[in-house]
């Protein structure tokens, strides 16, 4: 039943623990008491609100993706690098990666000075960083499996006649 919890709410976190109940043929006191199990391990660390910011009047924001190449610490590898970056107010995300680099930082910024300021002057100066590359993004469509965009049918092809 957790599982389908945490399926469920991943999608909508404002579903109510009746509504779970119902979905889940289960009662509300079953699905209040899973969730605090799960919040107590840990397992459910928040309940945030997906947000289309290119809606709101206040729209300047830019989001990146930092790439980082790190020289991992001799027996804490990525994590004593990783626990640093992540207190940054500025990082919204952190993820240790397979392939060409190590981590990926997400972070959003008022403009891209902004974020080149957080790069240079908070990230690069550190030790064990050996080389960042930043990546901006220039439009969401979809984010934690939700679509941003609004009305667009599946065939957007012009169609066109001789």
């Amino acid at each position: 039943m957790k599982e389908k919890i945490l399926q469920n709410i991943s999608k909508n976190s404002r579903l109510t623990s009746e509504d779970l109940a119902a979905m889940l043929a289960a009662t509300p006191e079953e699905i209040e008491l899973a969730m605090q199990e799960m919040e107590e391990q840990g397992i459910i660390c928040g309940y945030p609100t997906l947000i289309n910011w290119d809606k709101t009047e206040n729209d300047e924001r830019v989001t990146a993706l930092i790439e980082l190449k790190v020289a991992p610490e001799r027996g804490r590898g990525f994590d004593k690098v990783a626990e640093r970056i992540y207190q940054f107010e500025e990082v919204e995300s952190l993820y240790l990666m397979s392939g060409g680099f190590d981590l990926t930082v997400i972070i959003v910024g008022k403009s891209m000075k902004e974020v080149a300021r957080f790069v240079s002057t908070k990230l690069a100066p550190m030790d064990s960083i050996v080389s960042t590359a930043t990546h901006f993004v220039l439009k969401k469509y979809k984010e934690h499996g939700l679509s941003l965009v609004e009305g667009k049918s599946a065939d957007e092809r012009q169609l066109i006649t001789p």
